[in-house]
């Protein structure tokens, strides 16, 4: 026998070989659909139905026919009233305001607390005490005898910058002229030797500065010039320096009543003769 004949055999007997194990491979694995059960399993199940004392087993068929039985004899439910509700609108205050509802009603809501607000607040101002102590009020600016060396210290001036007020000496013999020119409340001070006159010049209310040299009130806008009692010597000054009135208490203290503004006298009163000392500060005066 020669070699390929011995071949040919063993190949032979190897496709025979391979197809047996291919075929005995394929009936162990047969699917029977799927989920299909092994054959282990089944055995399993045939064993705990005998030891249940189950005989027989039920086919699904069996199992469907039970169910609809079970389902041809029970009623149905009647169906539930499905009508629809009557409608009824919805409340505005339930859903919101519109934009414009919004901004009105704030609107009238801030409008009444700030008139609520004034009220108030003027009824209040309306019983407040007025005050006392600042300009615009009574202010004390200290003892006579120290201001009267304060105004002889300064030259001839004396500045209470709480009353805004320049204090000067007003010559006692010069009285009787004051009297039928200055106003009882500016000449109860000068009885007493002094007199105030508010620093705001009258004619475009700048503050007026003192000048030793001049021994006048000068100032530096217009060149409007007043003696040393505020009486107008020269410049645009419609008038004379406005003044304050002032009073004297028992203890020696000097008030400023400078909520009381007396306007100065006209232009051309000179009750004290006083003329320029010296130098001017601001151009020269206008007789």
């Amino acid at each position: 026998m020669s070699a390929t004949v011995v071949i040919l055999i063993a190949v032979v007997a190897l496709v025979v070989l391979g197809g047996a194990a291919f075929a005995t491979l394929a009936r162990r694995n047969d699917v029977r659909g799927a989920g299909a059960l092994s054959d282990e399993t089944l055995a399993r199940d045939r064993s705990a139905r005998r030891a249940a004392g189950s005989t027989s087993s039920t086919s699904g068929a069996a199992v469907e026919a039970e169910a609809a039985a079970a389902r041809a004899g029970t009623a149905l439910a009647p169906a539930a009233d499905l009508a629809p509700e009557p409608w009824v609108p919805a409340d505005p205050d339930a859903i919101g305001v519109s934009r414009r509802q919004f901004f009105n009603r704030a609107t009238v809501s801030l409008m009444s607390a700030g008139i609520g607000a004034f009220a108030a607040a003027s009824f209040v101002g309306f019983l407040w005490p007025s005050k006392t102590g600042g300009f615009g009020g009574k202010v004390t600016i200290g003892r006579y005898d120290d201001i009267v060396s304060g105004i002889r210290q300064g030259q001839g001036f004396f500045y209470a910058p709480e009353a805004r007020a320049w204090i000067t000496e007003y010559p006692v013999d010069a009285i009787a002229k004051a009297e039928g020119v200055y106003k009882e409340s500016v000449l109860a001070g000068m009885r007493q030797g002094l007199i105030a006159q508010y620093q705001k010049c009258p004619h475009l209310g700048c503050r007026v500065p003192q000048c030793t040299s001049s021994q006048w009130f000068e100032c530096g806008c217009h060149g409007s010039q007043y003696n040393r009692v505020g009486e107008k010597k020269g410049g645009p000054a419609p008038r004379g320096m406005d003044h304050f009135p002032l009073e004297f208490t028992a203890a020696g203290e000097v008030i400023v009543d400078t909520g009381t503004i007396v306007q100065g006298v006209p232009i051309g009163v000179n009750t004290t003769g006083q003329e320029a000392e010296g130098p001017h500060c601001v151009g020269a005066s206008e007789h």
